[in-house]
């Protein structure tokens, strides 16, 4: 008679076995959630920096241009072959840039926006700009000249 009460203050109930389920259940399906926007923020913080990698070396390449090739409308930025070899890299960013003359500034100064553009894995379009200026003769010349 005794061992027969032991089993029964020692088991569980269908219900507390249900109840555990339910809330394992709740704690996976959270802790995957958590993990699945973990990754999504990981992938956007890895391609941010490498659209600010591509954004800067294209920066640099019109810093040293000529006050002709920067007026080029026609010039279309390339992503530099550093990142092109990459094939994570490669056909996921785009490059595009716009050029914009300076009304007030007699047409000596133009503003150069280049933008990078990519999918994240769960497929929104992300899209990140560098702006500058650049004047004719450079900086201290249309500061100082007259």
């Amino acid at each position: 008679m005794k061992s027969a009460m032991t089993r029964r203050t020692h088991a569980f109930t269908l219900v507390e076995v249900a109840l555990a389920v339910i809330v394992l259940a709740m704690a996976l399906t959270t802790s995957i959630t958590a993990m699945q926007r973990a990754f999504l923020q990981f992938d956007t913080a890895r391609n941010l920096e490498v659209a600010a990698n591509i954004l800067q070396c294209e920066m640099e390449k019109e810093r040293l241009m000529s006050w002709t090739a920067i007026n080029n409308a026609s010039y279309l930025p390339v992503i530099d072959a550093g990142f092109a070899r990459n094939p994570a890299i490669a056909g996921r960013f785009t490059l595009s840039r716009t050029l914009t003359t300076l009304a007030s500034h007699s047409g000596q100064v133009v503003q150069i926006t280049l933008a990078v553009r990519w999918r994240s894995y769960d497929g929104r379009t992300i899209a990140r700009s560098y702006t500058t200026y650049y004047t004719q003769g450079g900086l201290y010349a249309y500061c100082y000249g007259s």
